[in-house]
C-alpha cells in the first residue's frame, strides 16, 4: 500500500516486526475481529527549493500557526529566497504541529522546517517527538530557542524539489487562525502582513502592532502601512515644537558603524555568481554610439509610457536577430548553444541585493508592450515577488548607469551567458563632422563583456557597429 501511495509513512513509536507464522501476543477473543493499533504519522516539511541557485532560504512568515488545520494546496509559509519572497503550499491534508525554524530564520534546502501530523489528536505527540529529539538534531534556524529537528522517525515530504505550487505571494489568502505565540506577536496575537508590507513598514518605520489590516481576513498591505506612515508624518508636524522639521534628520542614516553584518540571501547568492563568473575566460569590447536621433525618438514617445531601457533592449535585441553568436551560452566548456529566443536580462538594484529581470522575445514584442512589461517586472522586483522564469531566463544581459552620470564602465558575466553591455550616460560632446566641420553630438559609451570561449572580438566588433546603425537610425524600435 506504501508503494502505491508513493509515501513513506513511519511509526512513531518502534515495534517489533513478528514473523506470520508466530501467534499473537494477545488472544482475539472469539466472535470479535482484533482492530489493528493506528500509529501517529508524522510529515516533515521542507525548506524548498525556489530557483535553480537557492542553496538556502529565510522563512519571511508563517501563513499558518502551530495547531491550524491545512488543506493540500493551501499556503503554509512565505519563504524569501535568493531572488523572491515566494508563498509555499503543502502537498497533504493534516495539521501544522510544530514549526522548526521560526520567523527570520534561515535554512538549507532540504532540511526540515515544520512538522505536520495527521489528525489534531496527534500534534501533542508530534511535540512531545520533536522535543525529546532536540539534543541530536538541531534545528538550522539561527533564532533563539528554536524547535529541534526529528529523527528518521518523520516521513519526508520534500515540497521543495520541481515542480512544486508556488504562488506570488499578493495572491494568496491568509488565515488568522492563530493558536501559538511567534517571536512576530504582541501579546499573543499574531501580526500577517505581506512581505512588501513588512520591508515598508521597516523602511518607514512603522509599527505594524499599531496597523489595522484590510487584505483577506484582516492581513496587513502595503497600502495599510502607507497610510499608517502618512497619519504619523502629519500628527509629527501638527505636534512639532522646537527645531524646524528635518534639521536633525541627516544625522541618524540608520547604519551602525564598526559593525559586521552579515549577507542578505540575495547578496549570498549574488557573491557566489561572482566568484563563479571568474572562472569564465572574458574579454571587452568599447564602442561609442551617437544617440541623437534616439533621444528625440525618446522624447516623442515617452509620454506614451516608452522607457529608454525599453528602446536600449528592443535596440539589442533586434541586433542580436544578426548575430545569434553573441546570444549563445556555454555552459559545461565542452559546447556551447545558440539559444533559441532573445531575452534581454536588465540589471535592477534593489536595498540590499541585485536582480535581472528578464524581457522575454524583446526582438518579437512591440516597444509600447515591452515598456509596460518592463514596469511591471520592476514593481515586482522590488516587492520581491518575481517568478523564477522572470529572473533567470536572460540570454543577454544590460547594465545601465548612464541615469548616475556614469560615463564608462565593465560589467561582470552572469554565469550561464555569453555577453553583458554596460551601457553609460549620453552625453554632448565636441566632434567632428564628416565635411570637416566642428559640431555637437550626444553620444554613449557602451564596453561588453563577453565569453572568449564561444564569442571572438570580431564578433562584438561587428554586433556592436550593427547596435550603433540601429540606435543611430532608430525607426525599426516603434514598428
Amino acid at each position: 500500500m506504501a508503494h502505491l501511495l508513493n509515501t513513506s509513512f513511519v511509526p512513531s513509536s518502534q515495534t517489533l516486526r513478528r514473523s506470520p507464522n508466530l501467534p499473537p501476543l494477545v488472544p482475539s477473543l472469539p466472535g470479535r475481529r482484533s482492530r489493528p493499533r493506528v500509529h501517529c504519522k508524522i510529515r516533515e516539511i521542507f525548506m524548498p527549493a525556489l530557483s535553480s541557485t537557492m542553496t538556502e532560504g529565510k522563512i519571511v512568515s508563517w501563513v499558518k500557526s502551530e495547531g491550524d488545520k491545512l488543506a493540500k494546496g493551501e499556503s503554509v509559509v512565505v519563504v524569501e529566497s535568493d531572488k523572491a519572497d515566494m508563498d509555499v503550499e503543502t502537498f497533504y491534508d493534516g495539521y501544522l504541529a510544530a514549526i522548526m525554524v521560526e520567523e527570520g530564520g534561515v535554512a538549507t534546502v532540504g532540511s526540515a522546517i515544520a512538522l505536520l501530523a495527521e489528525t489534531e489528536a496527534e500534534i501533542d505527540e508530534v511535540k512531545a517527538k520533536a522535543t525529546s529529539n532536540s539534543s541530536s538534531s538541531p534545528s538550522s534556524s539561527p533564532a533563539a530557542a528554536p524547535e529541534p529537528q526529528p529523527e528518521t522517525i518523520a516521513e519526508n515530504v520534500n515540497v521543495g524539489s520541481a515542480p512544486f505550487p508556488v504562488s506570488p505571494v499578493v495572491k494568496t489568502p491568509v488565515s488568522m487562525a492563530a493558536s501559538s505565540v511567534h517571536p512576530a506577536s504582541e501579546g499573543g496575537k499574531r501580526i500577517v502582513a505581506s512581505p512588501y508590507a513588512k520591508k515598508l513598514a521597516k523602511e518607514l518605520k512603522v509599527d505594524l502592532g499599531s496597523v489595522v489590516g484590510t487584505g483577506p481576513l484582516g492581513r496587513i498591505v502595503a497600502k495599510d502601512v502607507e497610510a499608517a506612515a502618512s497619519a504619523a508624518v502629519e500628527s509629527t508636524v501638527a505636534a512639532a515644537v522646537g527645531p524646524a522639521p528635518g534639521a536633525g534628520a541627516a544625522a541618524s542614516p540608520g547604519i551602525e558603524l564598526g559593525t559586521v553584518v552579515p549577507f542578505t540571501t540575495m547578496q549570498g547568492a549574488v557573491s557566489k555568481n561572482m566568484l563563479e563568473s571568474l572562472s569564465v575566460p572574458t574579454f571587452r569590447v568599447g564602442y561609442t554610439i551617437t544617440t541623437d536621433a534616439l533621444d528625440a525618438l525618446y522624447k516623442k514617445v515617452k509620454s506614451k509610457g516608452v522607457t529608454m531601457t525599453a528602446l536600449l533592449a528592443k535596440a539589442t535585441a533586434l541586433a542580436l536577430v544578426q548575430h545569434p553568436v553573441v546570444n549563445s551560452s556555454c555552459r559545461d566548456g565542452n559546447s556551447f548553444m545558440y539559444n533559441s529566443s532573445i531575452n534581454i536580462a536588465v540589471a535592477v538594484a534593489l536595498d540590499g541585493g541585485l536582480i535581472t529581470p528578464v524581457l522575454q522575445d524583446a526582438d518579437k514584442v512591440d516597444i509600447y508592450s515591452l515598456s509596460r512589461k518592463w514596469k511591471e517586472l520592476v514593481d515586482k522586483a522590488r516587492a520581491k515577488q518575481l517568478h523564477p522564469q522572470e529572473y533567470n531566463t536572460g540570454t543577454f544581459t544590460l547594465s545601465n548607469l548612464g541615469m548616475f552620470g556614469v560615463d564608462r564602465f565593465d560589467a561582470i558575466l552572469p554565469p550561464g551567458t555569453g555577453a553583458i553591455m554596460a551601457v553609460g550616460a549620453s552625453q554632448p560632446n565636441v566632434v567632428a563632422t564628416k565635411d570637416g566641420r566642428i559640431g555637437m553630438k550626444s553620444q554613449m559609451q557602451v564596453n561588453v563583456t563577453a565569453d572568449h570561449r564561444v564569442i571572438y572580438g570580431a564578433d562584438l566588433a561587428s554586433f556592436l557597429k550593427t547596435l550603433a546603425s540601429i540606435i543611430e537610425d532608430p525607426k525599426d524600435l516603434t514598428f
